[in-house]
């Protein structure tokens, strides 16, 4: 435990020191690889460097994290909500979200087919957060390889719209193509952002970060007040791995150790500049890999 303390006083000593650094070398910064413009009354050039810089600052927070520790939790540096960091005309804001703390709805299809173990995780979280669970089906229906409805819709209903497409057929890239997929209305959207994602291939779910409605979900049988338990009980102590938090189940409730984790790879990070008066923001995926600096999935600026 001395040794992790450590390790963690180290982590948050080098976030300091880099977000020291970050106001001093944000506007310096020359070269920027965001692909889209910063708009909304910002120059340009001087946005895409701020916001470079935090991104920058977000990658070697995480890099400096795995190299201390193989396990992510709440009570880490990287999860705490960036203090904002003076830049001259205004100030940067960010945060980072581990996105293995949601369900990944591209678990859905494995090998271009519905897995039933997966349909039935998003079935049970659809019902406990109030929704119909024959979204399940009809998101499984647009990822899948084949053009066979099973329960939910494939080319011909979406042929018939007022806008024809067909069904994608692959993997979601960004949760706004939800907004495509039958069922899947604003309402319904709003009320699942907090619980689900869409990262590329198949990822397993922290319990270390994830909610008491994923974990209920991906645990058959267990049910949100003992995942509720489970939560409290891992704010004294962090699961360190994946059997101990499978030893901490009620009896008679089983899961595969497999289908947990308690360490992410991918993080979504959100940053917000402001200089005199306009803002921008902007938003990245993260994928971190053995001790690499962590590259980036994708970027954009709305």
């Amino acid at each position: 435990m001395k040794t992790r303390a450590r390790g963690a006083a180290i982590v948050m000593a080098m976030a300091v020191v880099a977000m020291a650094a970050l106001a001093a070398t944000a506007l310096m910064l020359s070269q920027s690889t965001w692909a889209r413009r910063v708009e909304l009354g910002i120059d340009h050039g001087q946005g895409r460097r701020v916001l470079e810089a935090g991104l920058d600052w977000s990658r070697a927070l995480l890099y400096d994290d795995l190299r201390v520790s193989q396990v992510d939790h709440a009570g880490e540096p990287w999860a705490m909500q960036m203090p904002p960091v003076p830049v001259e005309g205004g100030r940067l804001l960010g945060r980072i979200e581990d996105q293995q703390a949601r369900f990944n709805l591209n678990n859905l299809v494995q090998d271009g087919k519905v897995d039933p173990d997966q349909l039935a995780c998003l079935q049970r979280l659809l019902v406990l957060l109030d929704l119909p669970e024959s979204l399940a089906a009809s998101l499984g229906d647009w990822l899948d390889a084949d053009g066979q409805a099973q329960g939910g819709a494939e080319d011909a209903f979406y042929l018939a719209q007022s806008s024809p497409t067909l069904a994608a057929n692959r993997p979601l890239i960004d949760l706004a193509e939800l907004a495509r997929v039958r069922g899947f209305d604003p309402a319904v959207r709003e009320r699942l952002r907090p619980f689900v994602t869409a990262l590329p291939g198949t990822t397993a779910i922290n319990v270390n970060t994830a909610s008491a409605e994923v974990i209920a979900a991906r645990v058959p049988g267990l049910g949100l007040e003992a995942a509720r338990g489970l939560i409290a009980a891992r704010g004294q102590a962090v699961f360190l791995d994946r059997t101990g938090f499978v030893s901490r189940l009620p009896e008679g409730v089983r899961l595969a150790p497999e289908l947990i984790s308690v360490n992410s790879r991918y993080f979504l990070v959100t940053l917000s500049v402001e200089l005199d008066g306009a803002q921008a923001r902007g938003t990245a995926l993260l994928v971190r890999d053995n001790a690499g600096w962590p590259g980036v999935v994708w970027r954009k600026v709305p």
